[in-house]
């Protein structure tokens, strides 16, 4: 059986998941490789998110619930990780916010 993980997390950066926050994300999840999917709502519609073009596309604002799964190798890790950057704002903090 494959492994499997999901999660939801807070989004708290200032522009949401756009830009800047969607290239740190996709990249991020590019480096698993178990298949790693994001939705704004539990059931769905459910993105690549290993797609820059398809997570841009989702425009998730600030106080979006992101929803994480994955599933393959490392989908346990790939979920927590993700999580975590959110977590941090993608690294960016609030001075990021005024400059987007």
């Amino acid at each position: 059986m494959s492994a499997a993980a999901e999660a939801i997390v807070l989004i708290t950066h200032e522009v949401g998941l756009h830009a800047r926050p969607s290239v740190k994300f996709t990249k991020l999840a590019k480096s698993f490789a178990a298949e790693v999917e994001i939705a704004l709502a539990a059931n769905g519609p459910w993105f690549d998110a290993k797609s820059i073009v398809k997570v841009m596309a989702t425009k998730a604002p600030k106080g979006t619930l992101l929803h994480i799964r994955a599933r393959g190798d490392g989908a346990k890790d790939a979920v927590g990780a993700l999580v975590e950057l959110v977590r941090r704002d993608f690294d960016e903090g609030a001075d990021h916010a005024r400059t987007a």
